[in-house]
């Protein structure tokens, strides 16, 4: 299928923009968790009421990630791009002043969530994937995940610091201001969009998005990879929003909470590259498979072993290895599955499953402590959905499947 050709010079300034633009996006993203505490009190709210606002935003972030990835293979990656820079910066801005239930689950949970959708992984890693040569996809993805995690460990204790000093509602503003910044970094992958593709000759009519859609779930390998990442969703939002308040409850400073975060964000860097590195020399459904077991074995040390700062700092150094790394094999797996092509939809599809996680992980980890006053149990649910998310993996079948569509 033909193809955006560049020279190296060229894709290297996409690859960096990109970069810089999931920093941002992913950083911002994390630190929501560390608003969780602050907020509800200064609202007399249970942390049910801010954790619905982040279970909505997963959601809200899922869907709108196929209606931004169907947009950017059609119109162009940079008029999403764009849009999603405004959401999210209006969106933060406007949590600030969010002083209802409806107002904070609009705000916080539907705007943001939109807002995350236009300047996240579901556009940006398919643009890169169209700009760098076939034989540098692999690892291309990786480093652009791995960017994402160096947002999350950059960005977050700066949060952090942020809300120490100048209190959760001026940091809001602050960011949402901040985050007009992105935009400079959309600007490198204007032509990047599946739109252009097509621009650039491509011989195919431009079928039916819902035709797409029908015929890629009709496959088992697809589903089988939808589902599965639905757990990645479920363990990485409970851990982003509900970390920070299970280490306070435990009796530690905030900061141990904020340090977590980061540190899961600083070790993913190192695992979201190694598993881009890996899904270009080895079967990336077993890398899945193995991620998947790794985190059930993670999980299962930290609940069993005694809690201390030193066990909080290593459980984040493992599971951040494994937090990010299945998003190289997973997109991966769609681009060897169906081609560049519908890369931005098909992947939107499959991270709506993601989000669908997310929104259970949150939710049910602030139901579940509002009505029992702990976390054990969402932590045991994350043992037993790691390991049925590895048996999902193994039985994926690696070959092209373009034809079917």
């Amino acid at each position: 299928m033909p193809r955006v050709k560049l020279q190296t010079h060229s894709y290297a300034l996409v690859l960096v923009s990109a970069c810089l633009l999931l920093v941002l996006s992913s950083g911002y993203r994390a630190g929501f968790g560390l608003f969780m505490m602050p907020l509800s009190e200064a609202r007399a709210w249970g942390r049910d009421v801010f954790g619905l606002a982040l279970a909505v935003q997963n959601l809200s972030w899922g869907v709108c990630a196929i209606l931004a990835g169907a947009m950017a293979d059609k119109y162009g990656t940079l008029k999403v791009l764009l849009g999603g820079v405004v959401i999210y910066a209006v969106g933060m801005v406007c949590m600030s002043v969010s002083s209802t239930e409806a107002q904070i689950i609009s705000t916080a949970g539907l705007l943001v969530g939109a807002g995350i959708a236009g300047t996240s992984f579901g556009i940006v890693l398919p643009a890169i994937v169209r700009a760098v040569p076939e034989e540098k996809r692999a690892w291309a993805l990786g480093i652009g995940t791995a960017a994402g995690s160096f947002g999350q460990f950059l960005v977050v204790p700066a949060i952090a610091s942020v809300v120490e000093l100048f209190g959760w509602m001026h940091s809001l503003q602050y960011l949402g201001l901040s985050a007009f910044l992105m935009a400079l970094f959309c600007i490198p992958m204007s032509k990047f969009g599946g739109a252009n593709e097509t621009a650039q000759g491509d011989t195919e009519a431009f079928i039916s998005l819902k035709d797409v859609a029908l015929k890629a779930c009709s496959i088992k390998s697809y589903r089988l990879l939808l589902f599965g990442f639905s757990v990645c969703g479920f363990h990485v939002a409970f851990i982003t929003v509900h970390m920070p308040g299970y280490v306070v409850d435990l009796g530690f400073h905030p900061q141990i909470g904020a340090w977590s975060i980061s540190l899961i964000g600083l070790c993913n860097v190192l695992g979201a590259y190694y598993a881009g590195v890996l899904s270009g020399t080895n079967s990336m459904r077993a890398l899945l498979t193995a991620i998947y077991l790794g985190r059930v074995v993670v999980i299962t040390l930290f609940l069993a072993l005694p809690i201390s700062v030193l066990s909080i700092m290593i459980f984040s150094a493992g599971m951040g290895f494994l937090w990010l790394a299945t998003v190289p094999p997973t997109s991966g797996l769609i681009a060897l599955f169906f081609g560049t092509r519908y890369m931005s939809f098909l992947y939107g599809i499959v991270f709506l499953s993601h989000q669908v996680g997310s929104f259970a992980g949150v939710w049910l980890g602030a139901w579940l402590y509002e009505q029992y006053g702990s976390y054990n149990g969402i932590w045991y649910s994350g043992i037993f959905l790691g390991i049925v998310a590895a048996l999902l993996h193994w039985p994926i079948e690696e070959k092209d499947y373009s034809e079917c569509l």
